[in-house]
């Protein structure tokens, strides 16, 4: 059994911190050269389907490298390159999207190698994301932050991993000999294909729901927040109560609450309650292919992004329609709980 050790929290503060970065800069990039230009509506396709669809391709190659800090250090660098295309949008949104998915495969399958039997690791590294791209997009509608200050933050970051893996060099964690032999029963197949569905289903969530009193007061800010830390507490929640408790009492609670969209502190505890189980689902997909973490991490981004396209086709829940929210809740904690069972975590 794995316990963290003080060097694989400085790994897991370091991807962390460069996580928010990393996804500040895509979102800063994006709002303050990309959109309201001719191009704009078709560089957030293609800047999504780089960011999110192709850590499936670069997982399998990250698996087989193993060079896992390199990968995270050449997606700050395209990350901070692509500021000098900014004039450029398709190019820009490529090469940063890339950047992105690099970074997130690299530091993605470290943290994971850390983690084989807890959840805390993982959960506080995909948490900081939501906050980047918060902040990133507010900074970039506006005109006052000097552009050059992000791609030179991203740059810091890249030598931070450098040295942390400097560092560390001798007790590095290491990729497995890539395989998918792991893979080789339907009960598996059709457990990754659940937790596959989830993600599909968390993304669109996420990306539909439009409280009416988000822009009021600090609520919006609170919405962003409970994203954040629903993730952060999911993975420790595993650890503490277990992966069906959890998926059981987080996704319960969330659907009755997402019957109440009025409510400010009901819809803010049930986003964050609805969140809780982003690191389950990418810890135990990863656990069921233990030598090919980066497959599986870039399977269910691949997720995120078919989550994404019918919004952006303009598929649209009415307010008025909350219990689609809770019905998608409802469906996704029973695809969980089936893939878990499946796979007997």
């Amino acid at each position: 059994m794995i316990t963290y050790t003080r060097k694989h929290w400085s790994m897991v503060s370091v991807y962390s911190v460069t996580h928010f970065l990393v996804d500040f800069a895509c979102a800063f990039l994006m709002f303050r050269f990309i959109a309201g230009t001719s191009e704009g509506y078709i560089c957030v396709l293609l800047y999504n389907f780089c960011a999110f669809a192709m850590q499936m391709p670069i997982g399998i190659i990250a698996d087989k490298l193993n060079r896992n800090y390199l990968f995270a250090i050449v997606g700050c660098i395209l990350v901070g390159t692509a500021y000098g295309l900014a004039m450029l949008p398709i190019a820009a949104v490529i090469v940063i999207g890339i950047g992105n998915a690099m970074f997130h495969i690299g530091g993605g399958i470290d943290v994971l190698n850390i983690s084989e039997e807890k959840l805390g690791a993982l959960g506080v590294f995909v948490s900081p994301g939501a906050f980047g791209i918060y902040f990133g997009t507010i900074l970039g509608r506006g005109g006052g932050f000097h552009v050059m200050l992000v791609p030179l933050t991203i740059f810091i970051a890249a030598g931070l991993i450098f040295l942390m893996y400097k560092t560390q060099r001798g007790t590095y964690p290491q990729n497995a000999a890539f395989s998918l032999e792991e893979v080789n029963s339907p009960k598996l197949l059709i457990a990754v294909g659940f937790f596959f569905l989830v993600v599909c289903i968390r993304s669109f969530v996420g990306l539909s729901l439009d409280f009416s009193w988000k822009d009021v007061g600090y609520w919006g800010a609170a919405l962003i927040c409970a994203v954040v830390f629903g993730k952060t507490i999911g993975g420790f929640a595993a650890n503490w109560f277990g992966l069906k408790k959890t998926a059981f009492v987080s996704l319960g609670i969330a659907a009755l609450l997402f019957l109440f969209p009025t409510i400010p502190i009901g819809g803010v505890t049930a986003v964050l309650l609805f969140n809780m189980t982003m690191p389950i689902t990418l810890w135990a997909a990863a656990k069921i292919m233990p030598r090919a973490k980066g497959f599986a991490f870039g399977l269910l981004t691949f997720g995120l992004f078919l989550g994404f396209l019918p919004v952006y086709l303009g598929v649209e829940v009415s307010s008025s329609m909350s219990w689609v929210f809770t019905g998608l809740t409802v469906g996704s904690f029973i695809l969980l709980w089936l893939g878990l069972r499946r796979a007997k975590i």
